[in-house]
């Protein structure tokens, strides 16, 4: 097999696809480069077609750790279950990708993408999603057409693609973007409160350069694919069975459909379904004919269904519930509902509710990162989303959190994560966690609003509250509707779903996921704007709850007192093996806490226990000063003086020419081991080494000699 490479400049840096070199047995395989990252991405498919009602398509990113020059920590010091941010790029890439093939096809397949290389200038999270696309795209699997993706970031006010992981941080505006050559598709991304044509202005310059990789991709498939597999066409509906249910189904059916409520109009629709069946399929009599007849009709009932709920949006303005376009679903917001935590709301929106605590903690609860191009820096914000089988009225094993979980816990921390103070300005460490306790619609943008609410019952001072809407869009021809706050059937059976979290400045994060061949720019300003206005909307209701952060923190809350030591004394605080720290923390019932550069926090909800473990550190760390007088006691005598113990672990020299006015014959004329003497600081050289005085102690003190 010939080895093809094609290369596209990308950001003014050379992107190159490889094939043909590594994994040739699988049915796609190609090596993504760009400056010194590397990733090799493979597909793999079925011939055969599973029962299945969905795409069996699985994709797994993995990072090598070999890949930077590191060795996994741990006991079995290799790598194990995908941690976050490989869950998050295995979604990134998963989405895009999904929708490319043919709706019917139900062969198993498989991504694999595995970096060998990575280079901190180049991530490789977009570089593993054009692997795919180029991998499936040359292979036999039936991709409709590939797809390409790349990250822009706005610098110093200027658009940079694929930028570095120094300048990612630097960032005011950090998207992932992925499109085919007619239309962006997928967008994932944060910002500092940028507004809504910065975001445009971002897609607009992504999709030029998407469009630049996906020329490089077919010049691939030119010189390496293989002919596309044949699969089976999608199977026709009878006519006949199709005209019955749009004649006689449509008006039971718009009947149902105006039922009030997620698990009433979902019955209403399901019996006027069986009811039509029943009737249509009555007089047939052969069982295997009955029962293809009955999926075959549920399916021709979905599609109706689909194509009524969208007509009724465009041509009436009417939508499930009744809504207008772009009317917001009731609101109601509690905080302090769970007395014990640090700080709780319950954020209800229509038929969606979250339930979230906020948690602080100190430094040693911060969670430590050692992924791909982590800069070794703890997360001292963290965010955790729950999708408990009861919010939505089902049955099913409770497990560790699915990618879904992930994505959406990520998508809520990058949106609140920008208004969280620093440590400078608030010390502690942040835990949002939110259980979503019912859902029909966005439950990320639930967590978002709950996650204000309860930080701001925990007395955490954000810059500016934070809301997040889930934004649709219905189009057909040059018809469409944009609608807000949409409901999860509205996600189902519409043509966009994206998702806005700001506050009353700008946007913080963004997420979007299209069917749509093209996004028009005006289209697409609008959705935005409405989303404002819907956040806005949003920001008011939460205000009514609370506006501001509380001025107290919860009593169950830590209190942390922060003080500074010299860098030379934190081996006295920690002791031998530790001894020493452990225990203040034991007699005084604190948390200690020490850095590198002295810095020291005790926590406690005890404010008269955090003064005790203060005391003690500072009697602990306390250094001589020259010209002050301390009361010390004479460790031990030597002919030309005496050492005195000023404090703890502190020794000083009086001379003998410095223990009495006039001249002293024996140093122990004067003193003895054991004496408590006053003395007064006269130097400290530059070693360290402290002389003292007791003649000037007393002098100063008025005492007679």
């Amino acid at each position: 097999m010939s080895v093809h490479t094609v290369t596209v400049e990308v950001g003014g840096r050379t992107l190159s696809i490889e094939t043909g070199k590594i994994a040739k047995q699988a049915h796609g395989a190609v090596v993504v480069r760009q400056d010194d990252s590397a990733v090799l991405v493979t597909a793999v498919g079925d011939d055969s077609p599973r029962p299945f009602d969905f795409l069996p398509l699985t994709v797994d990113y993995q990072d090598r750790t070999g890949s930077f020059g590191s060795i996994p920590g741990g006991f079995l010091k290799r790598e194990g279950r995908p941690n976050e941010r490989e869950t998050l790029i295995a979604r990134l890439i998963d989405r895009p990708i999904r929708p490319q093939f043919p709706k019917h096809y139900r062969c198993e397949t498989q991504v694999i993408a595995t970096v060998l290389s990575y280079d901190p200038t180049s991530d490789t999270d977009v570089l593993a999603l054009c692997g795919a696309s180029a991998a499936l795209h040359i292979s036999d699997l039936p991709l409709k057409e590939p797809v390409a993706g790349v990250r822009v970031c706005q610098v110093d006010g200027e658009f940079l693609i694929n930028p570095s992981r120094e300048q990612i941080e630097r960032a005011t505006l950090n998207l992932a973007v992925a499109g085919t050559r007619g239309a962006v598709c997928m967008v994932e991304g944060g910002a500092l409160e940028v507004d809504e044509a910065t975001v445009v202005d971002a897609l607009d310059l992504a999709h030029a350069e998407i469009r630049k990789i996906i020329d490089a991709i077919e010049q691939l498939r030119e010189l390496a694919g293989v002919p596309k597999r044949a699969i089976d066409p999608e199977p026709e509906f009878d006519p006949e069975l199709v005209a019955a249910i749009e004649s006689k189904g449509l008006a039971p059916m718009v009947e149902a459909m105006k039922t009030p409520g997620k698990h009433a109009r979902k019955a209403a629709l399901k019996a006027a379904r069986n009811a039509l069946i029943e009737e249509l399929l009555a007089d047939v009599e052969d069982e295997e004919l009955r029962e293809e007849r009955t999926k075959q009709a549920k399916k021709i009932w979905d599609k109706l269904l689909a194509a009524t709920m969208r007509r009724h949006v465009l041509e009436k303005g009417e939508r499930l519930d009744g809504r207008a376009t772009d009317e917001i679903r009731p609101i109601t917001c509690e905080v302090g509902i769970a007395p014990r935590a640090h700080g709780s709301a319950l954020f209800t929106r229509g038929e969606t509710q979250a339930f979230v605590t906020a948690t602080l903690g100190i430094d040693l609860d911060a969670q430590h990162i050692d992924y791909a191009g982590s800069t070794g820096a703890d997360r001292r914000f963290m965010l955790q989303y729950n999708f408990p089988p009861y919010c939505v009225g089902e049955v099913r094993r409770m497990t560790g959190p699915k990618r879904r979980e992930v994505g959406h816990g990520a998508l809520a921390r990058r949106a609140l994560e920008p208004m969280v103070p620093d440590k400078a300005k608030f010390p502690y460490v942040l835990r949002i966690s939110s259980d979503i306790t019912e859902s029909n619609g966005s439950s990320s943008m639930a967590t978002v609003c709950g996650g204000t609410l309860a930080m701001l019952d925990a007395g955490v001072p954000l810059e500016r509250p934070v809301a997040g809407i889930a934004m649709g869009l219905i189009a057909e021809g040059d018809k469409y509707a944009v609608l807000s706050d949409i409901l999860g059937d509205e996600d189902h059976l519409g043509d966009m779903d994206f998702k806005v979290t700001g506050t009353s400045k700008g946007i913080t994060a963004f997420q979007m996921d299209t069917k749509l061949g093209s996004v028009p720019r005006e289209v697409m300003m609008r959705a935005l704007s409405q989303a404002r206005e819907g956040r806005l909307h949003i920001l008011e209701e939460m205000a009514k709850a609370i506006a501001a952060p509380r001025e107290e923190l919860s009593p169950h809350a830590p209190r942390i007192t922060t003080i500074k030591i010299n860098p030379d004394k934190i081996r006295d605080i920690i002791g031998p093996g530790g001894k020493t720290i452990r225990s203040i923390q034991e007699r005084t019932g604190t948390r200690v806490v020490v850095d590198d550069t002295g810095r020291i926090e005790i926590s406690s909800s005890d404010g008269a226990a955090s003064e005790k473990a203060v005391s003690i550190i500072r009697e602990l760390t306390q250094e001589a000063e020259i010209g002050k007088l301390y009361l010390g006691v004479v460790k031990r005598t030597v002919d030309f003086g005496a050492f005195v113990e000023i404090f703890p672990g502190t020794e000083g020299l009086i001379h003998i020419s410095h223990l009495a006015e006039g001249r002293v014959n024996r140093t122990t004329d004067v003193v003895n081991e054991g004496d408590e003497v006053l003395v007064r600081v006269i130097d400290i050289d530059r070693s360290g080494k402290i002389r003292l005085s007791r003649k000037e102690a007393l002098a100063a003190s008025g005492e007679v000699l």
